[in-house]
């Protein structure tokens, strides 16, 4: 079998699997887990500064799971958040990017928080570019694999590339608001602004839509090694082929030869009137 078809078919399963771990991650709430041990909790609620009102009413105090677009609580969910039911029959809300910032909510935002909204933005609009980049590469995959082209091949291995890139850029961005929400944010509800006794009894740690995510990143990096791999293949038995073909259109040309004279041929030169002639008398 020719690398090209094999590296053709590895390519193309992991451009498939790359954009379905990255579909289910962009769109599950599991990015992180974060447990809160009420039971410890609520000893310290006085000496923490902690009213029993918002403890019972704000999901902050609650074990809940976070994703891109929700925050979910698997439990008990909170009384006083506006809640409604996912697909998958949990409780959540709705994180707010502020899109249309009907009420002006932002004007009220320090710089520190702006960059964060902003950061947070560019992070969604990174993931849905790099979907963009996996849906052109489909055709192009799709071209270069009927007309066996080299170079269709290879736009669907840098498009791959791109949405690599473009996807590594989301999940940076994803971390640099997770650390503007723990070192620059000191206010609710951003971590680095919970209560001393939420934070010594509270775990955070990476889900697994978080890990779907780094692996589907990294098999559109694969894609693209492969995809060009196979483009350079193609290159190569292209090459081949035309040589062969070459071999049989090669023209063949006549060689020079003497024909046989039997016998009337005489060296020259020839002198006509000569004394030997029929006619000299």
């Amino acid at each position: 079998m020719p690398c090209s078809a094999i590296t053709l078919s590895l390519g193309t399963i992991c451009a498939v699997v790359s954009v379905a771990l990255l579909a289910i991650a962009f769109g599950t709430d599991n990015w992180q887990y974060i447990t809160v041990k009420r039971s410890l909790t609520e000893i310290q609620l006085s000496r923490a500064g902690i009213s029993a009102e918002d403890y019972e009413n704000l999901g902050l105090y609650r074990t809940r799971t976070k994703g891109l677009f929700r925050i979910c609580y698997p439990h008990d969910r909170p009384e006083g958040e506006d809640l409604y039911q996912s697909p998958v029959e949990t409780y959540c809300q709705n994180i707010d990017y502020h899109i249309f910032d009907e009420d002006n909510e932002t004007n009220n935002f320090d710089e520190d928080e702006m960059t964060r909204l902003h950061m947070a933005r560019s992070m969604i609009a990174l993931f849905i570019v790099s979907f963009f980049f996996v849906f052109v590469a489909f055709w192009t995959g799709v071209a270069g694999c009927w007309r066996r082209s080299p170079g269709n091949v290879a736009s669907t291995a840098i498009l791959m590339l791109l949405s690599c890139l473009f996807s590594a850029g989301g999940m940076g961005l994803w971390h640099g608001v997770e650390y503007y929400e723990e070192e620059k944010l000191h206010n609710l509800p951003y971590r680095g602004g919970w209560p001393q006794a939420l934070s010594e009894d509270c775990d955070v740690v990476y889900d697994w839509s978080y890990m779907l995510a780094c692996v589907g990143t990294a098999m559109a990096l694969l894609a693209f090694c492969l995809f060009l791999g196979a483009s350079q293949c193609m290159q190569n038995e292209k090459q081949r082929e035309q040589a062969k073909q070459m071999q049989y259109m090669m023209p063949v040309y006549p060689q020079k030869q003497q024909y046989p004279t039997y016998g009337y041929g005489y060296p020259g030169p020839y002198h006509y009137g000569s004394q030997y002639g029929p006619y000299n008398y």
